[in-house]
């Protein structure tokens, strides 16, 4: 939980204004924003967790900024996506009547957009604490339009947006899975992670499929999946694909699921996927999944599913198949 946004509020010199909307940009769920005033503040969360525990903290949270509002101040919470994280504070200072206060570790970049910023800008003096910094700049004089990045096209047409998975090309592990499914995989299909629709597009090539569920945490990525994918059998769903509910059991789950929040490995969060993947599957359904060879899915494959097999990989990925789904948990 960061406590720098407290301190520039408390003792470090950043003036809330006393009137008007705040935006957040991208706060985690674990920030601490008790120093706003929470009935003035707007959050910008794209994250499904994340704006789900935000709202249910009893925060004004919306997945993208509403057009033509305007505020008298913003806060962004920089990631490490660059690209993501200028568009943010673009956005901000484009928005905010008043000051426009940043955020971020050292692993986020902040020491790299303070050079960015003060090239452009009078910024103030940033306070350093829990290896990360929070400075502010003042957006009535700060122009960052050509910050603002685009949505972009790749091969075979597929649009992006910055900050998503995989936004500069086709993913190759995902790229490995389409290689390895099946002809059939039965009428009723889950994308697990559809990220921006690479696999649910291949996965619709095929006549047998009548529904093809996709389900993304991101809310940015979804909004390319809905350009991506425009056959009428996809159904979208924002939410976090660990306990998502299908409406019904479904035949087949196909998932490049990810596997880290930072820059650290969390298997936990593929072992959770496979988990969520067996709990929706009807009992003669089956999973694909797609992960880097080291990742320890075997074991909890084998807890969840009758069968599992290796059916392709190379040295950096392996493609699982698991099918018949145990019913000792849902």
């Amino acid at each position: 939980m960061s406590v720098r946004l407290s301190l520039a509020v408390e003792t470090g010199g950043y003036s809330v204004p006393e009137t008007g909307r705040i935006a957040v940009f991208h706060p985690a769920s674990d920030i601490d924003l008790s120093s706003l005033p929470k009935d003035r503040v707007l959050v910008i969360q794209p994250f499904a967790p994340d704006h789900a525990a935000l709202s249910a903290g009893g925060f004004d949270c919306v997945p993208e900024l509403p057009a033509g509002e305007r505020f008298s101040a913003a806060v962004v919470f920089l990631s490490r996506a660059k690209a993501l994280s200028r568009a943010a504070l673009a956005t901000a200072a484009d928005v905010s009547d008043g000051p426009v206060l940043v955020d971020g570790g050292k692993t986020d970049g902040i020491d790299s957009v303070i050079k960015a910023l003060r090239a452009r800008a009078e910024i103030s003096a940033p306070i350093s604490k829990a290896h990360g910094k929070t400075f502010w700049f003042d957006a009535t004089t700060t122009d960052l339009s050509d910050w603002l990045a685009a949505p972009t096209q790749i091969e075979n047409g597929y649009q992006t947006a910055p900050g998503v998975f995989s936004a500069d090309g086709i993913d190759p592990a995902s790229a490995l899975l389409v290689a390895a499914l099946p002809e059939k995989l039965g009428r009723s299909v889950v994308d697990l992670g559809a990220g921006w629709g690479y696999l649910s597009a291949t996965v619709l090539l095929r006549g047998s499929v009548e529904t093809l569920h996709l389900v993304e945490a991101d809310h940015s990525a979804l909004n390319c999946a809905q350009q991506n994918v425009s056959d009428p059998r996809a159904q979208f769903h924002w939410a976090d694909a660990r306990s998502w509910q299908a409406p019904d059991r479904v035949d087949c789950v196909v998932s490049n699921p990810p596997f880290h929040t930072g820059r650290t490995a969390e298997p936990s969060l593929g072992q959770a996927f496979i988990t969520a993947a067996s709990g929706m599957l009807a009992p003669s359904g089956s999973l694909w999944i797609v992960a880097n060879r080291h990742l320890p899915y075997e074991a909890t494959l084998a807890e969840q599913f009758v069968t599992v097999s290796e059916t392709a990989g190379d040295n950096r990925f392996k493609v699982l198949h698991a099918s018949r789904p145990r019913r000792h948990r849902r």
